[in-house]
């Protein structure tokens, strides 16, 4: 192994940017995950970065198979509104308005 590794990367253990509850999507700067742990702001957080999760979204959004998905940091939902939000990954499956979540594979 090259000298310079330092971990895998598919979870990290960061400072939560706010509280959290597992299962909540975190943001912090480029790093975009879903909590897998209760934490408070600035409390050690393990963030899952990869794989699929399924995540509430805006009701009136309509989602596509690989269709971007972002996430509305204030609203706490998916959606297709790129204005303010923060791209977290693609959608796996179709998931139409009127759908309370989208399956997601996060970037």
């Amino acid at each position: 192994m090259a000298s310079n590794y330092v971990q895998v990367g598919d979870t990290l253990t960061i400072p939560a940017p706010a509280d959290v509850l597992s299962g909540d999507v975190v943001i912090a700067g480029g790093i975009v995950g879903i909590a897998q742990n209760d934490a408070l702001t600035g409390a050690l957080v393990d963030v899952a970065t990869t794989d699929v999760w399924e995540l509430a979204k805006v009701g009136a959004d309509a989602f596509a198979l690989g269709d971007p998905v972002y996430w509305d940091d204030t609203a706490n939902l998916a959606t297709v509104t790129t204005a303010g939000n923060t791209l977290i990954g693609v959608a796996i499956a179709a998931a139409g308005a009127g759908a309370a979540t989208v399956k997601v594979r996060l970037n």
